[in-house]
């Protein structure tokens, strides 16, 4: 199964047009670039637009999780949280290769904090966002091997809601070699590990071969 490639939409008003003799790699940073001057989302963000992503069109693996934090928002760098340790580990990857943009990209559902909910946690990323930019940035990649969905709304974004969530990770072969779903890496994501113990023993290792494959290791 392969990456989706729909029709790129309409760019933000303001945004550049396309060069369309780019090369590639220059498409992929000038597109980037667009999606960091994003402010479509301003009048719904309590912090303000700050889009954080890692981009880069030789990229093996990519990372569609949800929308980067407070700590992300303050330093601009996705999973600089132990979220980002949780998920370092279930990948099997340290620091240097996770931030290395032309092994890993990072492309959240929603690239900017959405905002705190009135009885905690995080909102959902804004629903404006990954229609917008995700089908501009995923046919930038020039040989994806494995996309990462990471949480909820980016498994339900791209495989649909054909199944309950617990069931559809557990049921993760059936999306590769190009699509493997997860769970957010959040502290409560340790609750429902501890309901749901395949996780650990079976998930985890396939995860690490698959990236290891990805990677070329």
């Amino acid at each position: 199964m392969g990456l989706i490639r729909p029709a790129p939409p309409a760019a933000p008003p303001g945004t550049p047009a396309r060069d369309p003799g780019l090369r590639p790699g220059a498409e992929m940073a000038e597109a980037a670039a667009a999606a960091s001057a994003c402010t479509l989302c301003a009048p719904h963000l309590p912090l303000g637009p700050r889009p954080i992503h890692q981009l880069h069109a030789q990229a093996r693996i990519v990372i569609t999780s949800q929308a980067p934090g407070t700590k992300a928002h303050l330093s601009g760098i996705p999973f600089e949280d132990a979220s980002g340790e949780r998920l370092r580990d279930w990948l099997g990857l340290g620091k240097d290769r996770f931030y290395d943009p032309t092994l890993v990209a990072i492309m959240p559902m929603g690239m900017c904090y959405p905002g705190r909910e009135p009885r905690g946690g995080d909102r959902p990323p804004r629903p404006e966002c990954a229609p917008l930019w995700h089908p501009r940035l995923l046919p930038l990649f020039a040989a994806p091997r494995l996309r990462l969905l990471v949480g909820a709304h980016a498994v339900r974004f791209v495989l649909g809601r054909g199944m309950p969530f617990a069931e559809r990770i557990e049921r993760y072969a059936e999306t590769l070699p190009m699509h493997f779903p997860l769970p957010h890496p959040s502290w409560r994501t340790l609750v429902w590990a501890k309901r749901n113990p395949w996780f650990d023993t079976e998930v985890i290792p396939a995860l690490r071969r698959e990236v290891a494959r990805a990677l070329g290791d």
